[in-house]
């Protein structure tokens, strides 16, 4: 204990303080969202949240709609202000503030998207249809060079056994449904989505010239692929496991295990890099049901299945027959009423295209340096508090628990803005182009840049999402935590807001990414984002069986009739989500110790309400959403987060510090026995 007491020394002796003065009334939350008929012991989450659900009902346009909705609909009402005002100001062509403006008002001319239809895809589409057979294999490479992945993936990224370099992965692929159970089910639910997707395949080569028996020729073999491929796919439980899906390889084996493939030319004509001498291939049996349906289906059914993959990418950058048909799937996959307007669509677009360019006017008009400092300060406090859990933890031994408080010591802290900004001075944007070609170069852009890194040390100060990105993520690999400055406002982060309500969101979401890097995933990485295996057999044991018990809580929640919840699949955040509330909660008692703040006194009342309770209350209030029956079905399918009721109700029930807030005890709903709760980090 005393050799960890002294690792832990470099972290306490920051001396950071939090320094924001003391409120005496609630800014984040609003009381008169409180139900008060619900007692906080019986259902929290609506006890906090019912106000707000009646006052934020579903429009046609959202399947869910939550505080995180609120934030990224200032966030799109700002960008859409940057980006409209760039065209006023007649901007020189070939700068940054012209290819904004031009792609935007690309977008948004459905006139002329509409009359040219399917027109800009045309001369591809009878590129597909006019190969001969023993151009197949060319076509294949050109369609992976260009527009899809089609029966599987490949591409660059961090070599998980070491991060300061890049591997070449080789992945599943070609799936055109995000789960295998959508191919694969007889559940009603899922029959029904698998059918609209058929309708959507059909009327979308409708759209691009095909008759209705041709087009419906195209689904039966599309289908024919894709469910073929979802046989062998992971399923999104077996996709948790990290470790499983590295399996290097040398070159040589690749070519023998996967023989339909020219890996050679593969490379050179794909890429433009040369053949690697290693590969990582992430689901072996996946990719080899993607070699031998290359190798044994016929000419004609290859190509409806690029046919397709092709139209797929297309969609949304043609006319708005495309874009209303692929709605129309969307409808019964999420159960929206109405697309988002036209001008949401052309600006996530564009920021899609370039995001970094639109963020930098971003931060420079909404984000304050003080901010950036007082994030600094909240993460540090995070930091010393999680190190005292660590230390303090009954189930891990003292020299993994050095190991852990080595890895939280050396993480990375990125707040607000990248520190270098990305440069599109040959991003090419011609507006004599149509739309779809335009945003095909930026594909091709984008996609060179990521290429043009292979046999480079990997740049660690890259981020991973724009500015103005209402989220957050722990990245394993650079072991960093980041908070872009969209998410960045109330109720999630407020200066003038309380100590209670700021530690009880946003020192949450630190909270939260921080454990992320020792969940169930983050675990298998070390102090250098290096996939290695730190820990004792005996902690992986003891962290196995604490985390068994916790799938074991959220399995038994039923989220819809005949509908559960995935532990399993939500492990790695609902983790994170307990982590992240009791750090945090650490972290704010320590804050006001600092300040002699008694948090039980009087005097320390925001309202009425005790600081710990305003602390748990916004937490919940972060949380705030209503969610259409669909979309709580698609979610629970293909969402590694667990619904927000469940990330309020089922964490908290482990918190003893809760139940002491709200007087909860034995007879109501939340309440869960001390041998039957599950404490983690």
């Amino acid at each position: 204990m005393k050799a960890i007491k002294i690792a832990f020394a470099a972290v306490l002796a920051s001396g950071l303080t939090f320094t924001a003065m003391a409120q005496e009334h609630l800014k984040s939350l609003n009381p008169n969202y409180f139900d008060n008929e619900t007692a906080a012991g019986a259902d929290f989450y609506h006890h906090v949240n019912r106000g707000w659900q009646e006052a934020h009902p579903l429009t046609p346009e959202f399947s869910r709609y939550s505080q995180f909705d609120v934030l990224a609909e200032e966030s799109q009402r700002r960008v859409k202000e940057i980006v409209t005002n760039l065209s006023s100001t007649n901007p020189e062509p070939g700068t940054v503030a012209y290819k904004v403006a031009t792609i935007y008002e690309l977008a948004m001319d459905s006139v002329r998207r509409n009359a040219e239809g399917a027109a800009p895809i045309k001369a591809d589409l009878e590129k597909i249809e006019n190969t001969k057979p023993e151009g197949m294999f060319d076509l294949l490479l050109w369609m992976h060079a260009n527009y899809a992945n089609p029966f599987f993936s490949a591409g660059p990224m961090e070599d998980l056994a070491d991060s300061n370099v890049y591997a070449m992965y080789v992945s599943s692929g070609g799936m055109g449904m995000s789960d295998r159970d959508y191919y694969l089910s007889d559940d009603p639910a899922n029959v029904k989505i698998r059918e609209a997707y058929k309708k959507m395949v059909e009327q979308q080569m409708i759209n691009a010239g095909y008759s209705k028996r041709n087009a419906r020729r195209i689904v039966t073999n599309v289908m024919k692929v894709e469910t073929s491929l979802a046989e062998e796919a992971w399923t999104k439980e077996e996709s948790r496991n990290i470790t499983a899906m590295y399996n290097p390889r040398s070159f040589a084996e690749l070519k023998q295990m996967y023989p339909a493939v020219d890996w050679d030319r593969y490379f050179i004509e794909t890429m433009g890099i040369p053949s690697p001498e290693r590969v990582i291939i992430t689901e072996i049996n996946t990719v080899q049901r993607g070699n031998d349906l290359l190798a044994s289906l016929t000419d004609r059914e290859i190509k409806d299945y690029y046919l397709w993959k092709y139209v797929a990418q297309a969609a949304g950058r043609l006319s708005d027959k495309f874009s209303d048909t692929a709605f129309e799937f969307s409808k019964v996959l999420s159960g929206a009423q109405e697309q988002r307007p036209r001008w949401k669509r052309a600006l996530a677009a564009t920021e899609g295209a370039m995001g970094e360019a639109i963020g930098e006017l971003y931060v420079a008009k909404y984000f304050p340096e003080s901010s950036k400092n007082y994030m600094k300060e909240l993460v540090e406090n995070l930091r010393v508090a999680l190190g005292k859990h660590i230390i303090e933890l009954p189930w891990m031994t003292s020299e993994t628990k050095l190991k852990a408080l080595n890895k939280l010591n050396a993480f990375k802290v990125k707040i607000g803005y990248p520190d270098t900004w990305k440069d599109y001075t040959t991003l090419e944007i011609d507006p004599s182009k149509s739309y779809y070609e335009n945003m095909h170069n930026v594909s091709m852009w984008h996609q060179a840049d990521v290429y043009s890194k292979w046999g480079k040390p990997v740049d660690k100060t890259k981020w991973g999402m724009t500015p103005q990105t209402v989220n957050a993520y722990y990245n394993p690999t650079a072991n960093e935590i980041v908070f872009p400055a969209g998410i960045l406002q109330a109720p999630y982060f407020d200066p003038e807001a309380s100590d209670a309500e700021n530690y009880g969101a946003i020192g949450v979401v630190i909270g939260h990414e921080m454990t992320h890097g020792f969940d169930d995933q983050g675990r298998n990485f070390d102090a250098n984002g290096n996939m290695v295996n730190w820990w004792s057999a005996a902690d992986a044991e003891a962290f196995a069986a604490l985390t068994s018990k916790l799938v074991d809580q959220f399995n038994e929640v039923e989220v819809l009739p005949g509908l559960n919840a995935n532990g399993e699949y939500t492990l790695g955040e609902n983790i994170a989500d307990q982590g992240g509330l009791r750090v945090a909660l650490t972290a704010f008692l320590d804050s006001q110790r600092k300040k002699g703040v008694d948090v039980d006194s009087e005097a320390a009342l925001i309202d009425g309400f005790k600081p710990i309770q305003v602390f748990y209350m916004n937490y919940a209030n972060i949380w705030a959403a209503n969610t259409r029956p669909e979309e709580i079905r698609n979610r629970t399918m293909s969402d590694v987060h667990s619904l927000p009721e469940n990330r309020v109700n089922v964490t908290l029930r482990n918190l003893q510090p809760f139940f002491d807030a709200f007087s909860v005890g034995e007879g109501q709903p939340l309440y869960r026995t001390p041998e039957s709760r599950v404490i983690i980090w």
